[in-house]
């Protein structure tokens, strides 16, 4: 769904949590269209996973856990931006260039 779409659908699914007073389980791969709706999330990644409220568990320290490799959690004008950094491992390092430079 475009944009707009989410926005709309989220707050009609809200809308009816509240007038039903009863939960709604969102499956979502984005938490952007949802965020101002939920009270707690259950993150899942690699087998594992952390429940908490939004706050709680979209935090780097958190995801770089889930993940295992460093994530970076970006907030903007009450939005989530999640940005995966490259491994410390895949990066070029003084000793892997000396060895490769003295195979020349």
């Amino acid at each position: 769904m475009d944009l707009h779409h989410q926005q709309a659908v989220s707050a009609l699914i809200n809308q009816q949590c509240h007038e039903r007073n009863s939960a709604v389980v969102f499956v979502t791969h984005e938490i952007n269209p949802v965020i101002d709706y939920v009270d707690r999330v259950l993150y899942l990644a690699g087998g594992r996973f952390r429940v908490g409220t939004p706050e709680e568990v979209m935090t780097t320290e958190v995801l770089s856990e889930l993940y295992n490799s460093r994530v970076e959690v970006i907030r903007a004008n009450g939005r989530i931006v999640v940005v995966g950094l490259p491994d410390a491992t895949t990066h070029y390092h003084d000793d892997a260039h000396a060895g490769v430079e003295e195979g020349h």
